[in-house]
């Protein structure tokens, strides 16, 4: 006689509506004292405090702070990846690629973003000025942010074909720094001007401001005037 043996299939359940609620509220919280406090000023019992939950329960859903930190710049870089790739593919499919349509393509969805967000993509802004100039971010820069950096550089180069890539690369570094000084710093431009304007106000600017500068690196400068 033989003998059936069952075969054990492990079952993994899939996380409740609560559980699902409890990690996006840690994640959050995370990301508001992240950007509020810096990643040394912020503990793990801080963050249950700010999502109202168990400091256990940050550690069961995200393991150590190193790795809540990681997720938190990753979940909106993932986004932020896909939706830029697609304004630049929309924006060459419509004819001859521009360096004002390219910037805008970079910019774009992440200003819409944090305009219609509101303050959880503001802060994420402030997390990655912080984690760009800081060299212990550095391998978790380079995995959420190079690949599409690098496919803008390209189609900016594209542009500039004599350009070194050095400068280019150096231009598009710039303009991500001052992309990020409006996203978090759109107070002062109201405070200076008395006009405190919504950020999409500010992209057709900032997209010429940028691409005025990444022109200036990429092309030679002229000669000076050798006349008498």
């Amino acid at each position: 006689m033989k003998m059936k043996i069952p075969q054990e299939k492990q079952r993994q359940r899939a996380p409740s509506k609560r559980a699902l609620e409890t990690r996006a509220a840690i994640l959050d919280a995370a990301e508001r004292l992240f950007a509020a406090r810096g990643f040394d000023g912020t503990s793990i019992r801080d963050i249950g405090k700010e999502a109202e939950v168990q400091s256990s329960l940050v550690n069961h859903h995200w393991g150590s702070k190193e790795e809540l930190f990681a997720r938190i710049v990753t979940r909106r870089a993932d986004e932020l990846s896909i939706a830029r790739l697609s304004a630049l593919a929309a924006h060459n499919h419509r004819g001859t690629p521009t360096l004002d349509g390219i910037l805008t393509a970079f910019f774009g969805p992440y200003i819409e973003k944090a305009e219609a967000a509101g303050p959880q993509w503001q802060a994420y802004a402030r997390l990655v000025a912080m984690v760009s100039a800081d060299p212990q971010w550095k391998e978790l820069t380079e995995r959420c942010f190079d690949p599409t950096a690098r496919l803008f550089i390209d189609a900016i180069a594209a542009l500039f074909p004599q350009a070194r890539r050095d400068d280019i690369a150096a231009g598009f570094v710039y303009s991500v720094s001052a992309m990020l000084a409006l996203a978090t710093s759109r107070w002062r431009i109201g405070a200076l001007s008395n006009d405190p304007d919504a950020m999409t106000s500010h992209l057709k600017e900032l997209v010429q401001f940028c691409a005025a500068g990444i022109t200036a690196a990429a092309l030679p400068a002229p000669e000076p005037d050798q006349g008498i």
